[in-house]
């Protein structure tokens, strides 16, 4: 019997005026409060608002989603495959709003019925799935693919736990459990009709198949489910609307029956706690073995999975496995998700029968690597007994594409040994480790970096064998922020008097804000300037009194370092400073030092012991400092607990100097240098990651240089560094160092900070010592120049109107022409 299928009623468009005027607004609202909230206004929390206004917006971006995925699939489009750990997205509804262009008509409506869309905003828990940098880029990666309608699907984990959020007990960091799913998600859409099955541990049985051909069979000790949930990234007042499609780990079987009924109760769901561990947490501590094992099996899990699914979607559209690449340009976003090479080969060979050199020939052609670290100790590398054991057939697979490329290798070089072990995938000094970088790197046809430093430091020592044996494959990138959410989100105030003086052509093409050069010198808008800026100062002192318990005053410079604490980014730098002022004010109550306020965020890894440290030593001198009489009116210290993307939206806007003061040639890019730069912030910094490029564009006159350069750096430390002899011939930096071994800022206890001090006397790693001096002149400089209005006025327009090289709309062009080739699809709402 035939079944007539009837054709789907018509879905409103989206510009219709009745969807999007406010009473219309009004009353989707309140619908979605009794229909899906199950609400009453009599009953409602102010979250329940919040999640009927989610609900609303939502509504208003299906057929946008919708059309997007019908023009993919019937036309076939080219897409990216961003595969990543981490997308830090940040809170969704502002965001949206301001894509759809419905931000200050929602306002209005809210407004109308008594709410305050600002306090519903703040009612939103901030999705914690990423640890900085790298996770947030990727989320502006996400966002300007869509402004530019590029084709994309971000492939993650959907982490039930993020980060940790950070609470502050007595000076330590204290890592509480991130429950951000807790009240709901009303932004992602759960597809268990594509669900996939994941295979891990076990063993491999080879034999012949009916062709005679040589076949691996895996037998796995076990399986999990991956789920995918779907979440819409918008573009920038387009109809385009991709997907970030995160996954799930479940149970096959959530219990059993059987072994319940034996009494085992417990037993009974065991196979559904341990299946659900692999997306339970982001980053679990791998100081201990099963922590390196359950990390593996982690980013086995989403690869796996996002593979399978880029396998779905051919089978859909019809298109045949010989022909992925031509179909998928998938990005490798740093070394975590590298084990996608083996595991495509793995699909390829196993499960669909491709000969080798053709499968091999797909993969290479499919991937591209973005590397984002030049510490040795970043770049993944497992040891050979948990490789084998969480994956015994890609353990082969490695192998094998190791022993082709090492034969290919003493060709291209014949005789030097030396070069073939340092290629190799895997490491045989010592303990024997697969290499992931190296791994990326054979299997991608492109690798680049994200900074023009940071590519020739690949390119001349990390990765400089690869480099010398295939040139062609590098480029760099440099790194990028989205200038919607972290200017015209967070910075409402600028991005008006911005988009009154040369209009709002610079959302979506950042390079238009060169227009603003001509204001530079106009006294008017040097004070509508200055007012925004002392305005957003005012609302950060509030939260600084909130969240710290320190009253700062908005007059003084706010001197701002906010990122992951780590040696490298040298919070501790910033700190040594800190307490030379200090010093100086209490020896010379009349020293000509201009008020500061210095203020910290960011988290700690937790087993990262010193860097906890560093946290406490902030605090410590931040608790002398605040408290005495005599600065303090001139000097406050703050650390403002957990730092993430809603409140490093609080911190741009208001910071007069950004902190960029990593050892030059460690951080790869930074992109908090961008979001300052881009705030009007001016620039403290070392010749490192994208500073460099920064100082280029804004500058030099309007960016504060210091420190040695990478070169210097290497140069300093081959020629036999003693640090110690810095703190025998400084008086100012013994000075420093010497308060805090003797315990001022310890009550006494000269053993707490031992580990900070010796570690420099004796070591100094990050060569803090060395550009000490650089830097306290550097700020001594900086101190003068903001005691001049007009100039610091001038040079903090000049940072904004030259920051668009900085836009990720930029980086994504760069990446679409030059690595992924594919064109941008323009969609009609139908």
């Amino acid at each position: 019997m035939s079944v007539r299928v009837p054709s789907p009623p018509a879905m409103p468009r989206l510009e219709d005026d009745h969807l999007l005027s406010r009473e219309a607004i009004k009353h989707a609202f309140l619908s979605n409060l009794f229909c899906v909230q199950g609400k009453t206004p009599a009953l409602a929390t102010r979250h329940d608002y919040y999640m009927a206004l989610a609900y609303t917006v939502r509504d208003r971006m299906m057929r946008r989603w919708i059309s997007t995925a019908e023009a993919y699939t019937s036309r076939g489009s080219r897409t990216v495959c961003y595969l990543s750990a981490e997308f830090l997205i940040g809170p969704q509804l502002g965001n949206n709003l301001a894509s759809l262009g419905m931000l200050e008509r929602v306002r209005e409506s809210l407004a109308e019925l008594g709410f305050d869309l600002d306090d519903l905003l703040e009612c939103e828990a901030e999705p914690g799935l990423g640890n900085g940098g790298l996770g947030r880029l990727a989320a502006c990666f996400l966002d300007s693919m869509a402004t530019l309608e590029i084709p994309s699907l971000g492939y993650g984990i959907r982490y039930e736990f993020g980060i940790f959020d950070q609470e502050i007990a007595d000076g330590w960091q204290v890592e509480r459990t991130d429950k951000w799913l807790r009240f709901g998600n009303p932004w992602e859409i759960a597809r268990p009709e594509w669900a996939v099955e994941v295979k891990l541990g076990g063993r491999t049985e080879h034999y012949h198949d009916h062709e005679g051909r040589l076949r691996v069979r895996w037998v796995a000790h076990r399986t999990v489910n991956g789920v995918p949930y779907d979440t819409p990234i918008l573009g920038y007042r387009v109809n385009t609307a991709n997907t970030l499609r995160l996954w799930r780990a479940q149970a096959p079987e959530s219990f059993d029956f059987a072994i319940f009924n034996r009494g085992d109760y417990y037993g009974a769901v065991n196979q559904k706690v341990v299946s659900e561990n692999l997306s339970k947490v982001l980053y679990p501590n791998d100081e201990v073995i099963q922590g390196k094992e359950l990390r593996l099996e982690q980013q086995y899990f989403f690869v796996c999975c996002s593979l399978q699914d880029m396998l779905r979607i051919l089978r859909v559209q019809q298109i045949p496995l010989t022909r992925l690449h031509e179909k998928f340009a998938v990005q490798l976003n740093d070394t975590h998700p590298a084990i996608a090479v083996a595991e495509l080969m793995r699909l390829l060979v196993d499960e669909h029968a491709m000969e080798w050199d053709a499968a091999w020939s797909v993969t290479r052609r499919t991937f591209g690597y973005t590397n984002h670290t030049l510490l040795p100790e970043a770049l993944e590398h497992w040891p050979i007994p948990v490789f084998a054991k969480v994956l015994p057939r890609h353990l082969e697979i490695v192998y094998e594409i190791n022993a082709r490329f090492l034969d290919e290798v003493r060709i291209r070089f014949f005789g030097d040994e030396a070069r073939i072990a340092r290629l190799s995938l895997i490491d045989e000094h010592g303990p024997r480790y697969v290499r992931m970088a190296h791994l990326a790197c054979v299997g991608s046809h492109a690798v680049n970096g994200v900074a023009a430093l940071h590519t020739r430091l690949l390119e001349e020592s990390v990765l400089s064998d690869f480099h010398a044996l295939w040139p062609g494959k590098f480029s760099n990138k440099t790194n990028g922020v989205t200038p919607r959410r972290f200017l015209a989100l967070a910075n409402p105030r600028l991005a008006r008097l911005i988009s009154d003086a040369i209009g709002d052509a610079w959302l979506r093409d950042l390079e238009r804000l060169r227009d603003l050069e001509t204001f530079a010198d106009d006294s008017g808008f040097q004070r509508q300037w200055q007012r925004i800026k002392r305005a957003n100062k005012e609302g950060l002192a509030a939260y600084a009194r909130d969240c710290a318990g320190v009253v700062i005053d908005p007059e003084s410079l706010f001197d701002v370092q906010v990122k992951r604490i780590h040696e490298y980014k040298r919070q501790h730098l910033n700190i040594l400073h800190v307490i030379a002022l200090y010093h100086r004010l209490k020896c010379d109550p009349d020293a000509d030092v201009q008020p500061r306020t210095v203020l910290f965020g960011g988290k700690a890894a937790p087993g990262y012991h010193l860097a906890k440290l560093i946290i406490k030593l902030i605090h410590a001198v931040g608790e002398v400092v605040n408290r005495d009489p005599a600065v303090r009116d001139r000097l406050k210290v703050v650390f403002l607990p957990n730092f993430n993307v809603k409140n490093g939206q609080r911190v741009y806007p208001a910071a007069d100097l950004s902190e960029q003061i990593s050892t030059a040639g460690k951080e790869a890019s930074g992109t908090g240098n961008m979001k300052f730069c881009m705030n009007g912030a001016l620039t403290i910094g070392t010749q490192d990651g994208a500073n460099i490029e920064i100082c280029r564009e804004v500058g030099p006159e309007n960016f504060f240089m210091f420190g040695l350069t990478a070169a210097e750096v290497g140069s300093v430390r081959s020629g036999g560094y003693r640090p110690a002899a810095l703190y025998e011939n400084n008086a100012e930096l013994r000075q420093v160092l010497d308060l805090i071994r003797d315990g001022f800022f310890s009550r006494g206890d000269p053993g707490q900070f031992r580990a900070i001090v010796d570690g420099l006397l004796d070591r100094d790693t990050f060569m803090l010592l060395a550009d000490f001096q650089s830097y306290v002149d550097c700020q001594t400089q900086v101190g003068r120049v903001y005691g001049d209005a007009g100039r610091w006025t001038r040079m903090s327009i000049l940072n904004v109107a030259r920051s668009g090289l900085f836009s990720s709309d930029r980086t994504i062009r760069e990446y679409a022409a030059e690595i992924w080739r594919v064109p941008s699809v323009p969609i009609e709402l139908a």
